[in-house]
């Protein structure tokens, strides 16, 4: 029999408390390590003379890294634990963002990006999957809040792209007149994500892994040879999930450099990717009672196809209200997508399952990611320009809002 912590047996801290702490593993992951960069690419782009598709290859590097990581979490977390490799990988990629600040090479920066993505996918599928096991806790205490933690975890990111916004223009602004200022606004995020690592890391003490024959019950289950039968099981939704992960991160990468070219100011860009970062925390709650009433794919269709409508949005139109409008939807949506899979593992699939189902959807995930910042680059670069390429982004979510409603919930366990 699978043993779960449950609020007896864990830690006493309360249980939003620590959703709260752990969504600070969204916040490294996502929120600092990958988007991030949609602030420091206009200036990166100009004092290195990058091409569109070169500075989207900065961001496939990660997405690489990403699906490396991501592959050989389970393997990992079978042979330090959860919390651990939860903690270290967090340290690592506030690392390896700091390394990003003593290169200007192409060559290197790419592979301090693709590092970090490495570490990010290790923090990003182990604190979902201690995000779920909370909500399963918490399930068995009595209450039914597992959309909500779930939407806390994943709406850290938001604290992560709010934390940005507020400290890379402001470094930029105080290194403008020093070579490759760029380089400073790297070791200031770094500094920032390694100040999350020390709450994660309380939150991760507080959260002890299973006892080993739990442990041992789940890494069997999360052997390759048990993953065709999640293939099938959940084909509609890992389809429209790899197109998710290519067409967001089209609008997450290049949003910021099209509303400079719009003429937007440095004062208007931190206040749209301020209020992109505020709609993340806040989409917890304003998704959870969709996450926890269906069962099947009707919240990652429903979520991709008010994407897709997002991010057409400043295409559409140049003004500051529609930009305003845009980030506040996105930012309000693109992460109850991702809380959507796990949600949808979490109601489909046995708790000794859970990893191997978080890990298969975080590789699509990864190979979407992969595809999608240089190809919106490279469509970029061509007539068009930017406008053009994140047409080609609303293109692939409103055809992952297709083919996640296909997908239909499983037979109950």
């Amino acid at each position: 029999m699978t043993t779960t912590f449950t609020s007896s047996t864990a830690s006493p801290q309360p249980t939003l408390r620590l959703a709260f702490a752990l969504s600070m593993g969204a916040a490294v992951s996502l929120g600092i390590t990958r988007f991030a960069y949609a602030l420091l690419l206009p200036p990166m782009r100009a004092d290195l003379g990058w091409s569109y598709a070169l500075a989207g290859g900065m961001n496939t590097a990660n997405a690489v890294g990403y699906l490396v990581g991501a592959l050989v979490t389970p393997a990992l977390m079978r042979r330090f634990g959860v919390t651990r490799l939860l903690v270290v990988g967090a340290v690592l990629a506030s690392v390896f963002m700091a390394g990003s600040g003593f290169v200007t090479d192409a060559p290197a920066l790419l592979l301090q990006r693709l590092l970090a993505g490495v570490a990010s996918a290790w923090v990003f599928v182990a604190g979902g999957l201690l995000a779920a096991r909370l909500g399963e806790a918490d399930a068995r205490g009595g209450a039914a809040r597992g959309g909500l933690l779930l939407g806390i975890y994943y709406g850290g990111t938001g604290f992560g792209i709010l934390l940005s916004a507020l400290l890379v223009p402001q470094v930029l602004r105080a290194a403008s007149n020093v070579p490759h200022g760029w380089t400073w606004a790297w070791w200031a995020l770094a500094l920032a994500s390694a100040a999350a690592t020390c709450l994660l890391a309380w939150a991760a003490r507080a959260m002890p892994d299973r006892p080993a024959a739990a442990t041992s019950s789940a890494a069997s289950a999360m052997q390759p040879a048990a993953e065709p039968a999640a293939v099938r099981q959940f084909g509609w939704a890992l389809a429209g999930y790899a197109l998710f992960g290519m067409g967001y991160i089209g609008y997450m990468t290049f949003v910021i450099a099209l509303l400079r070219e719009q003429g937007a100011s440095a004062g208007f860009v931190t206040l749209f990717y301020a209020l992109l970062g505020i709609a993340c925390v806040a989409s917890s709650r304003l998704w959870a009672g969709l996450l926890d009433r269906y069962r099947g794919g009707q919240p990652q269709a429903l979520l991709n196809g008010l994407l897709g409508v997002a991010t057409l949005l400043p295409v559409l139109s140049p003004s500051a209200p529609v930009a305003l409008v845009s980030g506040v939807l996105f930012g309000g949506v693109f992460l109850s997508v991702v809380a959507s899979t796990t949600a949808l593992v979490r109601h489909n699939l046995p708790p000794a399952r859970w990893a191997q189902g978080i890990s298969l959807f975080t590789i699509v995930f990864a190979l979407g990611q992969i595809v999608g910042p240089t190809v919106t680059g490279w469509i970029s670069d061509g007539p068009g320009g930017l406008a053009r390429g994140l047409v080609a982004s609303a293109i692939a979510l409103w055809l992952a809002a297709v083919l996640a409603s296909r997908q239909h919930a499983l037979k109950e366990i």
